[in-house]
């Protein structure tokens, strides 16, 4: 059905990653959502029930670090495209360029100061390369006693 077509570029003029060959890409994971996700959200691959499913990373705690990010609006039970380690994140806003990023303890959210409350984990997502984007590069994450 869709043999010999020429495929088409988006607005940035990129090609969609589904159009590119097994292997070579973007490393992403496909999983349903646990909770209505907002494009730029940094989100947590987490078992539910047996089934890998996706939901807001959070700072809070320690069972909730980010493993990657979304780049699309998703709503609960919907699948959302993981975008993982070494990508960025263009759907962020209002971010300082040669900043670094952590995760927050707002679900999803970034903030350029590392938590410090007991209980809270510091994870360290990346660097702005402009006002909304973030160059993910997930580190280790360490819990505060």
């Amino acid at each position: 059905g869709d043999a010999a077509k020429i495929p088409q570029t988006d607005s940035a003029g990129r090609i969609d990653i589904s159009l590119m060959p097994v292997g070579l890409g973007a490393e992403v994971v496909v999983a349903p959502a646990s909770e209505n996700l907002v494009a730029g959200d940094f989100v947590h691959l987490h078992n539910n029930g047996g089934a890998l499913n996706v939901r807001k990373a959070d700072a809070t705690t320690n069972a909730k670090p980010a493993n990657g990010f979304v780049l699309a609006n998703v709503t609960s039970a919907a699948n959302a495209t993981v975008y993982l380690i070494s990508q960025t994140n263009t759907a962020r806003s209002s971010l300082t360029i040669g900043s670094e990023y952590y995760l927050s303890t707002t679900a999803g959210g970034v903030t350029t100061t590392a938590p410090s409350a007991t209980g809270n984990i510091v994870q360290r997502l990346g660097v702005a390369t402009s006002a909304t984007s973030i160059v993910f590069d997930n580190t280790v994450t360490v819990e505060l006693i």
